[in-house]
Parts: structure tokens; C-alpha cells; sequence
């Protein structure tokens, strides 16, 4: 017997704005120094959400894990993160679209907290059960899941 897959759901503009509002409305932009948006998919939401919190300060987080659905790395390739000398003592916000299997963000919290940052994490979408992290999750989500999600940004509808 094989493991179920998937639904498929492809998301539009409105749901994305709507899901941005959603996370906007539980964090308070005044508790980040910055925030740290991991690439590729972190980078609309967070675009979105430093528009409407009015954060300035954005770090980037170039981070590749997946290679197609459902398709991993081994571990999250780094290719570029902030140095520990601009994560030290800050407070972090860090957007990324998805925690799957959380490795991602789990990889990331650690380098930041690692570096002596506060790291913080949201997300558009939670999927609980994916996760390899039962006794972690993303402080803020959006919606909790199970479907592979269809960003409008994917190119590969």
C-alpha cells in the first residue's frame, strides 16, 4: 500500500492577499528588527508583508530544499545568509510560504539563534502532518493544510 498523494490546489492573487492579511493581522511589526525572507517562496509574501507592516529592514535567506514536488535535497542547501554579526541581538521575522516537513525552517531558526538572533517564524501555510518536527511549527500561519499548494508565482501549474 502507498502513501496517498496530495490534493492539488491552485491558488490565486486574492487568496494570497488574503492569506498575507490573514498573518499581517497576529504580528506586531514593532517587536522585529528585521526580517529575513527565505527564498524563492517567502519572497511575495514577504514583499507583501513588509509593505503593510511597514518593515524596512529585509535580509535575505537564499535557501534551496526542493527539487519538484515532493522532491527534496538531502539537507537545505544555504547558497546565501546574513552574517552573524547582523543577527546577533536582533529580532527576527522570518517569511517563508510553506512548512512542509519543516526542515527548511527549522534549518533557518537555528542558524539565527545560532548567530544570537530571536528568530520568529510565518508562514502562509502549515502542514502538520507533513512536518518531521511533531514538537515544533511555525509561531504564525496562515492556513494549516495538506494539499500541495500552487502558488501563483510557480511556474509550473
Amino acid at each position: 500500500m502507498h502513501a496517498e498523494q496530495p490534493l492539488k490546489r491552485i491558488l490565486g492573487w486574492d487568496d494570497i492577499v488574503r492569506l498575507v492579511d490573514c498573518l499581517a493581522e497576529q504580528l506586531d511589526s514593532s517587536r522585529f528588527d528585521a526580517m529575513l525572507v527565505v527564498t524563492r517562496g517567502g519572497m511575495v509574501p514577504a514583499g507583501l508583508l513588509s509593505e503593510t507592516l511597514n518593515i524596512r529592514n529585509i535580509l535575505v535567506a537564499a535557501v534551496q530544499f526542493y527539487t519538484g514536488i515532493g522532491e527534496t535535497l538531502d539537507d537545505p542547501m544555504f547558497l546565501q545568509f546574513p552574517g552573524d554579526e547582523i543577527l546577533a541581538s536582533s529580532s527576527i521575522l522570518v517569511v517563508d510560504d510553506v512548512w512542509d516537513s519543516g526542515r527548511t525552517a527549522s534549518d533557518v531558526l537555528t542558524r539565527i539563534t545560532a548567530a544570537g538572533g530571536q528568530p520568529t517564524l510565518a508562514v502562509l501555510h502549515y502542514k502538520p502532518r507533513a512536518s518531521r518536527f511533531p514538537d515544533n511549527a511555525p509561531h504564525f500561519f496562515a492556513e494549516i493544510t495538506e494539499d500541495w499548494i500552487v502558488y501563483p508565482w510557480d511556474t509550473d501549474h
